[in-house]
């Protein structure tokens, strides 16, 4: 097999709750990095998981030889209302930056805060205000804000993004491109994925079968078995020479980040990470075995 065109990793709380089971699931891939999200159903990048626990798993990671890429963090996600506190995301930031300086990442993923009754330009200016702010903590940390495709008014869509990237205006706030968002939220991937392709400093893989009758879905698939454009995406990605990586988010067996861990045993979450990992792993080799076209 080819090697791989960029380095492979994993939101890993999908293959387990604790974070031994995080390692093996890389171990059983031979991935050398791994995303942090949840241990225990508690967010790594925040003071739910205390500083101790977060000094014990780090430590197992990198006496497994491993690395973190990045951080899922909760910033701005789907449980937290544009007219929310946002001294929560404020006080999460503060904890993840020695953590992230602690094991030499730079992304951590963010959102931008659900809309609840703001009218769409409030939100959109809150949005962007609040990210100014945390930018200036991100630029004294060293480290990089990565929004996702997701909940937020710069997640709405490719426009959206780029309005929001050029609004905010500072290079230590980026784009994270979660390929399988698109269809999920019912939104064309291939015109999102060109309009913020500029911003793009790293990748989750997810796919997804949209809603035939348009709007949100979550009919969520194995990558490439979808209709998120994951093979064109790709193919785009290697053509372009991208090496900052990409982490799986399969979500097929389970959506751990909503509570849904019990609805698979830990065995099916497992096995279907280690699958979905070889999934893409396969996709990969077949594409660099092909001649490179755009999409």
């Amino acid at each position: 097999m080819l090697p791989h065109p960029f380095p492979l990793s994993g939101l890993a709380d999908e293959a387990a709750d604790d974070i031994d089971g995080q390692i093996s699931a890389h171990k059983a891939l031979h991935w050398s990095c791994l995303e942090l999200r949840l241990l225990h159903g508690r967010q790594f990048s925040s003071a739910a998981v205390s500083d101790d626990d977060f000094r014990c798993a780090v430590d197992k990671i990198e006496s497994a030889g491993m690395h973190v890429s990045s951080y899922a963090s909760a910033i701005g996600n789907w449980s937290r209302p544009i007219a929310g506190d946002f001294q929560i995301d404020l006080s999460d930031l503060r904890v993840l930056i020695p953590r992230m300086q602690r094991t030499r990442t730079r992304f951590v993923r963010t959102m931008g805060w659900v809309r609840g009754e703001a009218s769409d330009e409030s939100w959109r200016d809150e949005c962007v205000r609040r990210y100014k702010e945390m930018a200036k903590m991100a630029a004294d940390g060293g480290i990089l804000l990565l929004h996702e495709n997701c909940e937020g008014w710069g997640g709405l869509s490719g426009d959206h993004a780029r309005q929001f990237i050029e609004r905010v205006n500072h290079p230590n706030v980026r784009y994270l491109f979660d390929i399988g968002n698109t269809a999920s939220y019912g939104q064309p991937t291939m015109p999102f994925y060109k309009e913020v392709l500029p911003f793009v400093e790293y990748v989750h893989i997810k796919d997804c079968r949209r809603n035939p009758a348009g709007g949100k879905s979550s009919a969520f698939t194995y990558a490439g078995e979808g209709d998120a454009h994951v093979r064109e995406i790709l193919i785009d990605l290697i053509r372009r020479g991208y090496k900052a990586g990409v982490s799986i988010e399969p979500h097929v067996a389970s959506i751990v980040h909503l509570g849904e861990g019990t609805k698979a045993s830990p065995q099916e979450r497992f096995d279907s990470y280690i699958r979905y990992g070889q999934g893409l792993e396969k996709l990969l080799a077949e594409i660099q075995a092909e001649p490179l076209r755009s999409p």
